[in-house]
């Protein structure tokens, strides 16, 4: 996948291992999951897609936006420290090339590192699906709710059907989330380029500049884990 306007994943991680090290904080530690239950993660668990319960953010430059955000964290009830304003992630890459693994890997590294968490996941579709006008739905009070939770989950921005309607509402909640500075991730399989004329200038603006881009590319995980097991069942 090719976007000139991305920034190198190297220089994300350096730029971000830096901020880290200047604080102390060793960047090459792992986070790990621990030995001991943490009550907030086992009560994530039950909120994240079977497929991610095991999610790692093992891309470094990933991993250097946990604990950039961990770091910035307030201190709050026993010491703890709580989401606060930071930078957010727009994780791109072809189908199968594991932006979702990275993104629900993150809220669970957040979480092993200590950090009070409310957080909300959805896809763009599932995203217009809810949001869209009905009787007896108020829309509006969730559309708030989204976009004043401390962290935020947009996957697959990009994917789905574009409307007036669709990119009103995306502006609305990634403005909202740009002039408070939450912390959003963000994946898609479009650059840029493609991005913008399917969201709008506007909201592509606000992206670029509220966020850190990654870059993971590759093959189609999902097609070589098939071919794989094909490959076992053939032997």
């Amino acid at each position: 996948m090719r976007d000139r306007d991305a920034q190198p994943i190297g220089g994300i991680a350096r730029r971000l291992a830096g901020i880290l090290t200047a604080r102390g904080i060793d960047p090459a530690v792992q986070l790990t999951d621990p030995v001991e239950p943490i009550p907030a993660l086992q009560a994530a668990q039950a909120r994240i897609p079977a497929r991610y319960q095991a999610a790692v953010a093992d891309h470094p430059a990933v991993a250097a936006w946990v604990r950039a955000i961990a770091e910035a964290g307030r201190p709050g009830p026993e010491g703890a420290p709580g989401i606060a304003q930071g930078r957010s992630l727009l994780i791109v890459g072809t189908t199968g090339t594991g932006k979702t693994h990275q993104a629900y890997g993150a809220i669970r590294s957040l979480l092993i590192a200590g950090v009070r968490l409310r957080w909300k996941a959805t896809t763009a579709a599932d995203l217009y699906a809810e949001l869209r006008p009905r009787p007896g739905h108020d829309g509006e009070r969730e559309l708030m709710d989204l976009a004043r939770c401390p962290l935020l989950i947009i996957d697959d921005l990009g994917a789905a059907k574009n409307s007036e309607w669709t990119e009103e509402i995306t502006m609305r909640l990634v403005n909202r989330r740009y002039n408070e500075m939450l912390p959003t991730l963000i994946t898609t399989n479009l650059g840029m380029a493609d991005l913008r004329q399917h969201i709008g200038d506007r909201v592509a603006s606000r992206l670029t500049e509220m966020s850190d881009k990654v870059i993971l590319d590759g093959p189609d995980r999902r097609r070589a884990l098939a071919a794989e097991r094909r490959r076992i069942a053939a032997a």
